[in-house]
């Protein structure tokens, strides 16, 4: 079979930026990544959340250009999609309120993979052993230059490429969530 597409939205609006920051819409599009369409009434479902409130927040995810109605297989489904199977940023502008909305949707986002990171460390005693060592955290501490960063995230993108396709997934695979991080910190080691 052949592989997916992988696109990418890229934001550089700040009105844009502000709307994806919600939760329940990182929520919403996380899932309608992982799980191809859904209505809002199976996102409500899922999210236990209300039907109307899924509803709007699509609304506005489609608004921005990050999700679309999906072809339904009747009449009476109302299916949405993601339109991209990521979303990408920068801080760098010339812009204060884009710089300012760029910060705020990189805090939501660490927020949602903290909040990911605390369910999984609630169950993780329930998962099977090969899965409790397989998953878990690290960190290290690294010295590079601006332009070895650059080279580094490309790397582990280049890394990870061949895991995305679902249409080659694995006996037994299931999703995993992988964070990376690159976060600058004095020298003097103070937090």
């Amino acid at each position: 079979m052949a592989s997916e597409e992988r696109k990418t939205i890229e934001l550089n609006d700040p009105l844009a930026l502000r709307a994806y920051a919600h939760p329940l819409r990182l929520s919403l599009i996380g899932m309608l990544r992982r799980n191809g369409p859904m209505t809002a009434t199976q996102c409500a479902a899922a999210l236990d959340e209300n039907v109307p409130n899924c509803s709007f927040h699509l609304r506005q995810l489609a608004k921005y250009g990050l999700a679309e109605r999906a072809p339904a297989a009747d009449g009476r489904e109302r299916p949405w999609q993601a339109t991209a199977s990521s979303t990408s940023w920068t801080d760098d502008s010339d812009d204060p309120e884009t710089r300012v909305a760029a910060a705020q949707l990189s805090a939501a986002i660490l927020r949602h993979h903290v909040r990911q990171a605390e369910a999984y460390l609630a169950v993780r005693g329930e998962e099977p052993a090969e899965w409790r060592a397989a998953a878990g955290f690290s960190d290290e501490m690294i010295y590079v230059t601006a332009e070895q960063l650059v080279t580094l995230y490309a790397q582990v993108e280049a890394l990870l490429a061949p895991y995305r396709d679902k249409t080659a997934r694995a006996d037994k695979s299931r999703p995993v969530s992988i964070v990376h991080m690159a976060i600058p910190v004095p020298e003097d080691g103070a937090p």
